[in-house]
C-alpha cells in the first residue's frame, strides 16, 4: 500500500527592492555548498484620507539562498542593489527564525525602484475566524493558515516536505464573508503580499488581497 503524500500547497514570493546590506557569501561543506544570507527592502505608498497625505512604509524582508544561483546571482552584489528574488517561505530549524529561502535571484544597479511585494499561497486553516474591527474602523479576518508544500534541497538534492503556520488577515467584505462560512479544516487560495508582525520576533504575516474558499 502506498503511503499517503501530504498535502502540496502552493507558497511563492516574489519580491523587488534593494539590498540594505552586501550579501555575505560563505560556504558550508559535506558537500560544499554556497550560502547567503541578505536583507531586501520594499516600500509601499497609499493615500491617507484622514490627511490626503501620501504615506510610506518600509518592509525588511531576510533572504537565504543555497547552492550555486548564490555565486551566480550574488558574487558582485552591493548594497543598495536593486534585487529581483522569487522563493519560498520556511521557519528555521536551527533558529526558528521565519524567513524566505529563495530559489532565483537576479540583481541590477543601485537606484531608485518600484517595489514589488507579490505572496501566492494556498492552504488549510488551522484555527478559528476571530472577526475584528481596527481603529480606522475597517472590519479585519484573522486565522491561522497551515500550508505544506514540497520544495528541492540543492544540499540533498532531493525534495523535501515542509510545514509551515502562519497567521492571514483578510479585509472588508471578505473578512465577513470568511468569518461566516469558513471552518477549520477549509482550504484557501490566497493572493497578496508578505508582511510582518510588530512582535519582537517580526513574525511573518500573510496579508491578503483576495481570498477564494474552498470548502472542505
Amino acid at each position: 500500500m502506498n503511503k499517503s503524500l501530504p498535502q502540496n500547497h502552493l507558497c511563492t514570493v516574489t519580491l523587488l527592492g534593494n539590498l540594505v546590506t552586501k550579501p555575505e557569501i560563505r560556504y558550508q561543506a559535506n558537500p560544499i555548498v554556497a550560502v547567503a544570507e541578505f536583507v531586501v527592502a520594499t516600500h509601499s505608498q497609499w493615500l491617507d484620507k484622514s490627511t490626503n497625505q501620501m504615506k510610506q512604509w518600509t518592509s525588511y524582508h531576510t533572504v537565504k539562498m543555497i547552492g550555486d544561483v548564490v555565486e551566480r546571482a550574488l558574487l558582485h552584489a552591493q548594497k543598495g542593489d536593486i534585487v529581483f528574488i522569487q522563493g519560498h517561505l520556511v521557519t528555521s530549524k536551527k533558529s526558528a527564525r521565519e524567513i524566505i529561502h529563495a530559489t532565483y535571484a537576479h540583481t541590477y544597479p543601485k537606484g531608485y525602484t518600484h517595489s514589488i511585494n507579490q505572496l501566492q499561497c494556498s492552504g488549510t486553516i488551522s484555527s478559528e475566524v476571530r472577526l475584528v474591527t481596527t481603529e480606522s474602523n475597517k472590519q479585519l479576518a484573522e486565522l491561522t493558515l497551515t500550508i505544506n508544500y514540497y520544495a528541492y534541497s540543492p544540499v540533498t538534492r532531493e525534495l523535501r516536505s515542509i510545514e509551515i503556520r502562519r497567521p492571514l488577515h483578510i479585509w472588508g467584505t471578505q473578512a465577513s464573508y470568511i468569518k461566516q462560512h469558513a471552518n477549520i479544516g477549509d482550504e484557501v487560495i490566497v493572493d497578496g503580499k508578505l508582511g510582518y508582525l510588530n512582535n519582537e520576533e517580526k513574525s511573518q504575516l500573510l496579508d491578503a488581497k483576495q481570498v477564494l474558499l474552498q470548502k472542505k
